[in-house]
């Protein structure tokens, strides 16, 4: 397969808890938009004594709503997979309602410095006020009374992304790291191409079968569905590499091109992820310049 089968159909429910397998209920957020899809998903696990995965963004009704489906349950754990404000920010005040402790590989950072001149373009999207109370390892366990969960350290999306694979079964909590509906944004300085794709062959080395997302509906065939999505990463570095050499000087022009069936709503994004994947380009040795590459300017060279 050399492009994954992307499934855009997905009823995000909201206003409703709905129940995905015994011991994992979702609720999904009113935050629609071309980047968050229906909304970002929250996930309870557990039945009596819960884990909260990605309580989500800053709005009322979707609190509301998850301490509604909590009434009467014991929060142990409020885990949070990545730093983005759709996915952490009531994690502070569902710790303060329930006493529970935030667990994350850690507060938001880059995964590289800024260049001179350099400006974060999704620095609004982080949720720079996020403080875990403990600091994840990779492959360290979450118990509560009647479950655990199992963390996959996935940087690349964030420096900060975490997966988390329920054990007992063949489901793990995804995050933004693998989605059904479309590809993950890898925008720098936030996130790292060559990190990603390291996490996407992390990934190929699990055993389950199904992912739950951050947003849109469940991940089928999972090992499968990261392989061609790992090809399909690899073709968009191949066409970037091939504009270079072609002649192109700017990623607006490279966007131009390679994204040219793609919604212009997402050519900024496309912009960053071509940027992604020239600064890969730039580590591998495939390509040199005499500076960083930024989304304007002729920085590079084949």
């Amino acid at each position: 397969m050399a492009s994954p089968e992307f499934r855009q159909k997905f009823e995000p429910a909201h206003g409703d808890v709905v129940d995905i397998a015994p011991g994992i209920q979702r609720i999904t957020a009113p935050n629609e938009s071309a980047f968050t899809y229906r909304g970002t998903n929250s996930y309870i696990v557990g039945e009596a004594s819960v884990a909260v995965i990605d309580p989500g963004p800053q709005i009322d009704s979707h609190f509301d709503l998850l301490l509604e489906a909590l009434k009467g349950r014991t929060v142990s754990h409020i885990v949070i997979t990545h730093t983005h404000n759709d996915h952490s920010p009531l994690a502070a005040p569902l710790k303060e309602k329930t006493g529970a402790p935030i667990l994350a590989e850690g507060p938001h950072r880059a995964a590289r410095d800024l260049h001179i001149g350099e400006y974060n373009p999704l620095d609004a999207a982080a949720d720079r006020d996020f403080k875990p109370d403990h600091v994840l390892a990779d492959g360290e366990l979450i118990e509560g009374k009647d479950w655990a969960l199992e963390t996959v350290l996935t940087p690349g999306h964030t420096a900060n992304h975490a997966c988390f694979g329920l054990r007992g079964s063949d489901t793990l909590f995804s995050g933004d790291h693998v989605m059904a509906w479309a590809t993950s944004i890898v925008a720098p300085p936030d996130g790292s191409m060559a990190e990603y794709m390291t996490s996407l062959n992390v990934m190929l080395e699990r055993p389950e079968k199904t992912y739950l997302p951050g947003h849109g509906g469940r991940v089928l065939k999972a090992r499968e569905f990261v392989r061609a999505l790992r090809a399909h990463r690899k073709m968009r570095e191949t066409a970037v590499l091939s504009r270079i050499r072609a002649g192109d000087r700017t990623i607006p022009e490279i966007v131009k091109i390679i994204y040219r069936d793609t919604n212009p709503k997402l050519h900024g994004a496309a912009a960053l992820s071509v940027l992604a994947h020239i600064e890969d380009l730039l580590m591998k040795g495939k390509i040199i310049s005499d500076q960083p590459p930024a989304i304007n300017g002729e920085y590079f060279e084949a």
